[in-house]
């Protein structure tokens, strides 16, 4: 496993980033804190852009945990079945709402832990919820993340977790508030999977990728 990139060359990577964009933004729709996790447990396996579409409705009348359970398993059913794993997951955010309102007096929970215990909600959940809905540094690793961490050796790492500890352990912290929406927007728009922009690319020259397209 390579090295990360060097102090001083972190710090020029996420400076461009922040003069690019100063103030990142997750691009999922929501009103507070429960859509949020809603959302982002509905977009497992799914685009931004799909569950936008399916939730825009939705939580414009249902934006709380009991306002869910009172929609019903099928009723939320009708909103997302446009969603990969809809049965699943709408089984998931029932339960999860149930949770909220019974352990949480229907708000959600600060802490790691505690959101990883409900279901469907991952550490990528949580750590998506504690940073743009509580401000915490907490860095969320998806596949766009994975690849650029290790691509460009921001943030090696064998797994997410690996990659997540990485991105806390390397970037100067001053960029860690907003690092990993970064890192996703670089690896969604311009560092891609399959032949990645590399000539508009605003890290070029600092980027050890052997195979940089021209």
């Amino acid at each position: 496993m390579p090295k990360p990139l060097p102090y001083s060359t972190q710090r020029e990577i996420f400076t461009r980033f922040r003069e690019a964009e100063s103030e990142p933004k997750g691009e999922l729709e929501h009103v507070n804190a429960y859509t949020l996790v809603v959302a982002v447990a509905l977009s497992a396996q799914a685009t931004d852009a799909g569950v936008n579409k399916a939730t825009r409705a939705l939580f414009a009348t249902v934006d709380t945990p009991q306002k869910m359970l009172d929609l019903g398993e099928e009723g939320l059913v009708e909103h997302i079945k446009s969603i990969g794993l809809y049965r699943n997951k709408a089984k998931n955010v029932m339960k999860l709402s149930r949770i909220l309102v019974d352990e949480y007096d229907g708000e959600v929970p600060s802490s790691r832990s505690a959101l990883e215990g409900l279901p469907g909600v991952g550490r990528k959940t949580a750590n998506v919820v504690l940073n743009m809905w509580f401000g915490y540094p907490a860095q969320a690793v998806d596949t766009h993340i994975f690849r650029v961490g290790n691509r460009t050796q921001i943030a090696p790492g064998k797994d997410v977790v690996a990659v997540e500890r990485a991105i806390e352990d390397n970037v100067p912290a001053e960029f860690a508030l907003h690092a990993h929406h970064w890192l996703i927007l670089h690896g969604r728009y311009t560092c891609i999977a399959r032949k990645p922009k590399c000539p508009a690319c605003l890290i070029r020259d600092l980027c050890p990728y052997p195979e940089k397209t021209e």
